[in-house]
């Protein structure tokens, strides 16, 4: 099968893997400004996906395209550094120099900066609610408290700055991602190349902004959901008085 065998179906392979999981980071992205301003909501979310079939189904459908997406990444790696040898760099720093992308150049490590960063942030949330539910296992709090487990993750400075890591390098990989995967499906010329490759920049930057936002709202103890415990009007008066605060000791 072309798909498998081939060079370019790998990279197919790639590419609609790759539009999938920036999909579901769209999703989670969503999901988590939520938990800026409700942690009543946001668990409500949680509840809803929690361990039930179709949450277990999709998250089993998630993992199998981040492992085909993985894998494809170090095969595709392996076949042009084999191809190219020592020379691999010459295109980039001689014939092509300075219009190569440093995170073309450097997809590999980004892509293990972000397996990482995954297998961390699968620890904190997937661990200790999906497969805590499903295995009976005693967490520090109720499997659906989702928003219990981002305040503990997020009031660790070790962890906020191991997320900002990884989101970093996931700016870098998705706004290189983006633009290569609609050129390897066909959707690109001379001048939708241009056009996708601004789409994909800003895209992904709005995108790794929402969850930068939410980790350090977190961090800094700002997020609207933190102080919020009556009417709508309270709760904006309470979370500008919570966000002065944290101003304060920046300081």
């Amino acid at each position: 099968m072309w798909l498998l065998k081939s060079s370019i179906g790998r990279k197919v392979v790639m590419s609609v893997t790759g539009i999938a999981l920036i999909l579901f980071l769209t999703f989670h992205c969503a999901m988590n400004i939520v938990a800026l301003f409700s942690g009543e909501a946001y668990n409500t979310i949680c509840e809803l996906l929690g361990a039930n079939w179709y949450a277990v189904v999709a998250t089993l459908g998630l993992a199998a395209l981040a492992v085909c997406h993985i894998v494809y990444a170090f095969i595709l790696t392996a076949q042009n550094r084999t191809a190219r040898g020592e020379n691999r760099y010459e295109v980039a720093t001689t014939v092509n120099a300075g219009k190569v992308e440093w995170a073309s150049k450097n997809m590999l490590v980004l892509g293990i900066i972000i397996c990482l960063g995954l297998l961390l942030h699968l620890f904190n949330f997937w661990y200790n609610m999906m497969f805590a539910e499903l295995t009976g296992m005693v967490v520090a709090h109720s499997p659906g408290d989702g928003f219990a487990f981002i305040v503990d993750t997020f009031s660790c400075p070790v962890y906020v700055a191991l997320y900002l890591i990884w989101l970093v390098a996931l700016w870098f990989h998705l706004t290189h991602g983006f633009w290569s995967a609609m050129q390897t499906l066909g959707w690109s010329g001379k001048i939708w190349l241009c056009r996708w490759k601004a789409i994909g920049m800003i895209y992904s930057t709005l995108l790794v902004l929402g969850f930068i936002v939410v980790v350090l709202a977190f961090a800094f103890g700002c997020a609207p959901s933190l102080c919020c415990d009556g009417s709508a009007a309270d709760c904006c008066h309470q979370a500008a008085d919570c966000c002065k605060h944290a101003a304060e000791c920046c300081k």
